[in-house]
């Protein structure tokens, strides 16, 4: 992928004194069915600075996906804080964690949620559309986007014109055209095969080496060992990991 990512912002330096982007405190989780309680998240403590790379991992039913929607500002804490760039969502009504998502939080999921009838720059700008950006800057933003992740001569395609690890690329790109202080990739390999799956994975190790903040969540212990930390979750609780998924001492 050569220069790719030229113009992206310069790597952060990802030493003890970085700004934290996530910070969750005794983060809980209950989902209540009538008289019936399951705890997904136990008070977990977890703390991802600004340009760490990290990849969280569990089998189904190990909290890991609510685990995502909280960091996600998709779902709000039973108790608990949770702060995001410096910001306290832990009691944001819906209005207000849609401003944070819009304004924080670059998703990328598994399925690629990119609307057929649309070339590739106008999937990518959505997110600019919903923060009342001007158009002209829109375009703007959009196709230097799809530069940083290699689709400068893709702007005009639209999505079934496309691979699917090109498609996966303008996930991306849609993804960091708000700037977002996050970018949180859910499964973003599982619908691809073994070569545009080496292709999204050396992109994001490409943005992590720029200096974005990466959290990624998968089943795959090969995905998670792209990642510099892992968080392993099990039963509602998290465990830290080391480097390539090495258990820390």
């Amino acid at each position: 992928m050569g220069d790719v990512l030229t113009t992206s912002r310069r790597p952060r330096a990802r030493s003890g004194g970085a700004a934290p982007v996530i910070e969750l405190e005794g983060a809980g989780k209950t989902y209540r069915t009538g008289s019936i309680e399951f705890e997904a998240l136990r008070g977990i403590d977890l703390r991802i600075v600004e340009g760490e790379y990290v990849a969280v991992v569990g089998p189904s039913g190990s909290g890991k996906s609510t685990l995502m929607n909280v960091l996600g500002c998709l779902d709000t804490l039973t108790r608990g804080t949770y702060r995001l760039a410096g910001e306290d969502v832990s009691e944001l009504d819906e209005v207000e964690l849609a401003q944070i998502r819009n304004r924080h939080i670059g998703f990328v999921f598994q399925q690629f949620h990119l609307l057929p009838s649309l070339p590739a720059w106008r999937n990518v700008e959505l997110p600019l559309v919903y923060g009342g950006v001007a158009p002209a800057e829109r375009r703007e933003r959009a196709h230097e986007a799809l530069a940083r992740v290699g689709l400068a001569d893709r702007v005009g395609n639209r999505p079934g014109e496309l691979s699917g690890g090109q498609q996966q690329r303008v996930a991306v790109a849609r993804a960091l055209v708000g700037d977002p202080a996050l970018l949180l990739a859910d499964e973003p390999t599982g619908n691809l095969d073994s070569v545009s799956t080496a292709d999204v994975l050396g992109l994001l190790d490409e943005l992590h080496g720029a200096g974005r903040t990466v959290v990624l969540i998968t089943h795959e212990h090969d995905v998670a060992e792209r990642a510099e930390r892992v968080v392993r979750v099990t039963d509602g609780l998290v465990q830290h990991d080391g480097p390539s998924g090495r258990a820390a001492s």
